[in-house]
């Protein structure tokens, strides 16, 4: 799940899953190239069920250090979205891309940033000094080599939000031109424990860290921190070091509309304390000061310095579209989608070359929508809409290769039924409960449910809502469009085990989250992945063999009015 954990359930360590080079190479120009080696398409001998030997096969390959941490662009990345096509042939999927290929191209610019640069923060009492990756992390999407800042004012603006249906602008009274702001993770509901600021203890979008630099933009700032804190951020600092080290992607500036800063980055909780005690202010009860309605932008009585040098390439990566055609509306379609990329590999601490396998985060979902496919195209009868199956790339960069989808859709949006999201699955065994990673946003709940029921399985929330998991896979931008998207699988409470095996493997899984500990295991419990599995074919099952069912968003939620809209529209 895209980067960028205090966990208290399974399926809240399992809804993380937050890299492009070549432009000649077979991934950049659309050409598909043999697979090869373990990539063999025809090395295993695959059943048309849904079984656990089948998608034990598909993500050990996916996650073996032949496919190098599947970062867009490398010779890794390059095997898995042949290897991808190579499994969509052999199921007989239609290729679903530009021009009859298999593929969509998003262009991007891959930027690298000097991880010898250094944040000079000079206040009361002198310089002091930052360095890349154990106390601050920066970059820019600027697609610029060279962003330099010079005696910036630092100015804390608390959550960095302004939200007008909320009576909320923490930028109040401030002229933020040429100042670099520093801002809190999260929203207010989260850190002030109150139920009555936003949604409480439920991350909104304003809590997200893309958000904040996006706003920051628009208000004009020269650059802008977030402080980590690892509760407010559901990750460690190890996260986003390692999130924000080595090649960072974006769409080209013409293919986003979204603003952009000359440079942006995270400080440690550590720094921003030495920071505020600089300015003889305490970090706890600017906090508290940040949580509650009329905070206005304070000072921190310093400035902030930087030269950033970085690398900067035009590249591109590609979404890997297979589709089982309708037989009766083949213009309309039910998505089923993954992301295959991950950080691909880095240079560790003892110089030697570290694989981020990503075994979970999302080989297991990638071998899902695989597994769904296979069951679809050998079940009878035919589905009356089309099923496609997207695996996505870029979406460890921002949701970069779901958002450049979006944008360019190979079907209307408004004939889109659907779209399910398969981003780390759930390996720790079955479940009494099938979390829903935002529960309570779309009618795809209801017939969910009655998957769920047969199974003898309740619908639950997610453990940790704070996360803003919801904002944080690729169904999101589907869901901003309009276009009701479904996000879920195994819960914390397992069947064998409860909710304290439920917990031990959340807590064992958070050690691994973008860590290179990310790794196919045999003693992973498979037969919860499957009912997921089958739960979730259900649900797209249903609305491929009923052409009147068009799924909305429920009444209040903010994506129903672009649903409404782009339906009455036909």
């Amino acid at each position: 799940m895209h980067r960028p954990l205090l966990i208290g359930t399974l399926a809240a360590a399992l809804a993380l899953a937050g890299c492009n080079r070549d432009a000649a190479s077979p991934e950049a120009n659309g050409q598909p190239a043999p697979a090869q080696g373990s990539t063999d398409a025809a090395a295993h001998a695959f059943s048309a069920d849904i079984t656990t030997a089948d998608f034990a096969e598909l993500t050990r390959t996916l996650a073996s250090d032949e496919f190098e941490g599947r970062a867009p662009g490398s010779a890794g990345g390059k095997k898995t979205v042949e290897y991808i096509r190579a499994q969509y042939e052999r199921i007989g999927l239609e290729p679903g891309g530009a021009d009859g290929s298999w593929y969509q191209t998003v262009p991007m610019i891959e930027t690298t940033a000097d991880t010898a640069t250094t944040l000079r923060i000079n206040g009361p009492k002198g310089e002091r000094t930052l360095a890349f990756g154990d106390e601050m992390v920066i970059g820019t999407r600027t697609g610029q080599a060279q962003v330099s800042v010079a005696d910036s004012e630092l100015v804390f603006v608390g959550y960095g939000v302004d939200a007008p249906e909320q009576n909320w602008n923490d930028y109040a009274g401030l002229d933020v031109e040429g100042k670099t702001v520093v801002m809190l993770v999260n929203d207010p509901g989260f850190h002030a424990q109150d139920a009555q600021l936003f949604e409480g203890d439920r991350m909104t979008y304003y809590g997200r860290w893309t958000y904040k630099f996006e706003e920051a933009a628009r208000k004009g700032a020269s650059a802008a921190l977030i402080i980590h804190d690892t509760p407010g951020a559901s990750y460690g600092w190890d996260v986003v070091k390692n999130s924000w080290s080595g090649a960072q992607f974006d769409l080209r500036a013409e293919d986003d509309p979204e603003p952009r800063l000359p440079a942006q980055g995270w400080i440690s909780g550590d720094v921003a304390r030495e920071l505020f005690e600089a300015a003889g202010l305490d970090l706890d009860a600017q906090i508290a000061a940040a949580n509650r309605r009329g905070f206005r932008p304070v000072p921190l009585n310093a400035t902030v310095s930087f030269d950033l040098a970085s690398t900067i390439a035009e590249k591109s990566s590609r979404n890997v579209i297979g589709v089982l055609p309708g037989s009766e509306r083949p213009d309309e379609a039910v998505i089923y989608m993954g992301h295959w990329d991950h950080l691909g590999a880095h240079e560790g601490e003892e110089g030697e070359r570290v694989i981020y396998n990503g075994a979970v985060d999302n080989a297991t979902g990638i071998a899902g929508i695989i597994e769904i496919a296979e069951r679809f195209a050998t079940t009878q009868p035919a589905p009356k809409r089309s099923v496609a199956f997207l695996a996505v790339t870029l979406e460890e960069s921002g949701l970069l290769g779901s958002k450049y989808y979006v944008a360019h859709p190979s079907f209307e949006l408004s004939k889109i039924a659907a779209v399910i999201n398969l981003d780390a699955m759930s390996v720790a065994g079955p479940s009494r409960d099938f979390v829903v990673t935002g529960m309570g946003n779309s009618e795809l709940e209801d017939l969910l449910k009655v998957e769920a029921e047969r199974q003898g399985r309740v619908l639950a929330e997610e453990g940790n809502p704070a996360g803003g998991f919801y904002f944080r896979s690729d169904h999101f931008n589907f869901a901003k469009a309009g276009v009701p998207a479904l996000y879920a699988k195994g819960g914390g409470d397992l069947v064998d085990g409860g909710t304290a095996g439920g917990e031990a493997a959340a807590k064992d899984y958070a050690t691994r989250y973008h860590q290179p500990g990310d790794v196919f295991r045999d003693e992973w419990n498979l037969e919860g992945v499957v009912q997921d599995l089958e739960a979730l074919y259900g649900v797209g099952r249903v609305l491929v063999d009923d052409t009147t069912r068009w799924p909305n968003w429920y009444e209040g939620n903010p994506f129903k009015a672009n649903r409404d809209q782009m339906m009455s529209a036909q």
